[in-house]
């Protein structure tokens, strides 16, 4: 059984994804896209697609990360969030496994420690992934 979610159809490529970015309003898809960019840039190995609406970022096809844009505000979020450190605190939800960061124009959150989050999640599935039968080194 697997200890993280998988999906099929995850690909390097970008146009799907783009061109929800293009379809949103600029002032919270701008902010939502810089953020799945920081995702994009974890590795060369990442992947993405959109599942229930949303970027979603992966290794492989284990996702690690999404982004959504809503009316007011954008989240960040995180499929394996619930196990990650988070000495700032940003992240919210009570769910068993998934948290995410709201952002907001007018209220955004710590970049640096935003970004740690990212590489972390990044890094856990990696090493979930590594930990499977099979799974990569």
């Amino acid at each position: 059984m697997s200890k993280f979610l998988r999906f099929d159809g995850a690909t390097q490529d970008r146009t799907e994804v783009d061109a929800w970015f293009a379809a949103r309003d600029p002032t919270l898809s701008d902010l939502a896209r810089a953020w799945f960019a920081e995702m994009r840039a974890c590795g060369p190995d990442v992947t993405e697609l959109l599942h229930d609406g949303h970027p979603t970022a992966c290794v492989e096809d284990a996702a690690f990360g999404y982004v959504g844009v809503f009316t007011a505000h954008v989240n960040i979020g995180f499929f394996q969030g619930a196990s990650l450190p988070d000495p700032a605190g940003l992240l919210q939800g009570s769910g068993r496994f998934m948290r995410h960061v709201k952002a907001r124009p007018s209220a955004r959150p710590d970049p640096d420690a935003l970004r740690a989050l990212i590489r972390a999640a990044y890094a856990d599935i990696k090493a979930r992934l590594a930990g499977e039968v099979g799974g990569p080194g």
